[in-house]
């Protein structure tokens, strides 16, 4: 039997075909897909069942791709041997993207359905919760992360525009509809103006850190960035835009920040830097406590502030509130595409400020509310707000993670 006329089959699983030590091309078609060995005129082609059947017609070359004692035995090794067997932390935290949406969705549901078991984390709880995800993100970063993210000035600046000058008209245009279109009371309206003023939120900065882990300290330096200055922006935005100065809290707010955002950073960076031993050991527990502290951050709000997201108004609140995050979602997005668009790294800026710009500090907007308006209504916005931002924020998390991990398998190509 001549050699160009010999037909080999094999029955193996997928993954152990993916092992071939040639260069792979993947094509794919709506019912099967076919692998081609760059080395040899083979072809590889398997079904939607669980076992695959190859043929492979070899050339007289096809010895010069493969060791002199290479075997047919041998040639395709399972994948279990080719596994890392050391534990990568990072996937491991941002494996919790996949379980964050889910668990965010439940305590929504829980929250309605028996307030108590929420009502327990009130407000004080809140600025710690926030500090532990910050110190999570500190713990799997570098200083040098840092100062590469404060080398990039423009991406700085983008964020900033989008949530101080697009976010605010954004909210500008929905607080006007409430009024006009849905003839709410002007309270809500004001309400919707208020949230739209506020800063970023640091739960953008750990969405971000799920998404995108090395953009992460480019979203923590426009979080702070953003909250630092709005002890002036807030209340300016809020006299043009509602009609109604903000005296804001300066020394409480500076500190919000130190406390919320800088010691707990500064703390996970120390410790990995000097006590790396001490750091590896607690880095396996930091993922469900993340997703739990979430939930909390989550639930706690809406379950306190039941009686107002019930109210008569409540519905048509939520769909207004829905409308003006998906805006300013969508807005960082393509904002970010025009203006870096020739970046190497667009995708990720663009999740990253999209997720800047979608989510901000809703119960600042709440506390605002509560202390310098009469009215109760103006605060129900912003109670509903910190829901929806999260729902809509880490759905994001989850279907932005499964397409970047959907075109990292269309573009995998396995050398020797």
């Amino acid at each position: 039997m001549s050699s160009n006329a010999v037909a080999l089959k094999w029955a193996l699983p997928f993954s152990a075909a993916l092992h071939r030590p040639s260069a792979l091309l993947i094509h794919r078609r709506s019912d099967c897909c076919s692998v081609a060995f760059q080395s040899a005129s083979s072809t590889v082609t398997w079904s939607k069942g669980s076992r695959v059947l190859a043929t492979r017609c070899s050339s007289a070359k096809t010895t010069d791709s493969f060791e002199p004692d290479r075997t047919r035995e041998d040639a395709f090794v399972p994948a279990q041997e080719v596994e890392r067997k050391d534990i990568d932390v990072l996937k491991i935290l941002r494996g919790a993207n996949s379980i964050i949406p889910h668990v965010v969705l439940a305590s929504t549901v829980l929250a309605l359905v028996y307030p108590p078991s929420f009502t327990w984390f009130t407000n004080r709880y809140y600025a710690p919760a926030l500090g532990f995800l910050m110190f999570a993100v500190g713990v799997n970063s570098s200083p040098k992360d840092f100062i590469e993210a404060i080398k990039r000035p423009d991406a700085i600046a983008v964020g900033y525009v989008g949530q101080f000058i697009i976010k605010p008209l954004i909210g500008y245009i929905f607080g006007t509809i409430s009024v006009s279109t849905f003839n709410l009371p002007t309270s809500l309206g004001a309400g919707i103006i208020l949230v739209s003023c506020v800063s970023g939120a640091q739960l953008s900065n750990y969405a971000t850190f799920l998404t995108d882990p090395p953009m992460a300290p480019l979203s923590i330096v426009m979080t702070s960035l953003s909250t630092a200055t709005a002890v002036f922006v807030t209340p300016t935005l809020s006299l043009l835009l509602i009609g109604k100065k903000l005296p804001v809290d300066v020394k409480g707010m500076m500190s919000s920040i130190t406390q919320i955002v800088v010691a707990p950073i500064a703390a996970g960076l120390l410790l990995n830097r000097f006590f790396p031993r001490f750091c590896s050991a607690i880095q396996p527990f930091l993922p469900p406590l993340s997703v739990f502290v979430t939930a909390l951050c989550v639930g706690s709000p809406l379950a306190i502030n039941i009686g107002a997201i019930i109210s008569p108004f409540g519905i048509a609140i939520v769909l207004l509130i829905f409308g003006f995050h998906a805006a300013s979602f969508m807005a960082g997005y393509s904002l970010t595409g025009m203006m870096f668009q020739k970046s190497a790294d667009v995708k990720a800026l663009q999740r990253t400020i999209s997720f800047e710009t979608g989510m901000q500090s809703s119960l600042l907007a709440l506390a605002l509310a509560n202390k310098f308006f009469q009215d109760p209504l103006v605060g129900v916005p912003a109670a509903i707000s910190v829901v929806l931002m999260s729902l809509m924020g880490f759905a994001l998390v989850m279907i932005w993670s499964e397409r970047k991990q959907q075109m990292h398998f269309d573009g995998i190509s396995i050398r020797n």
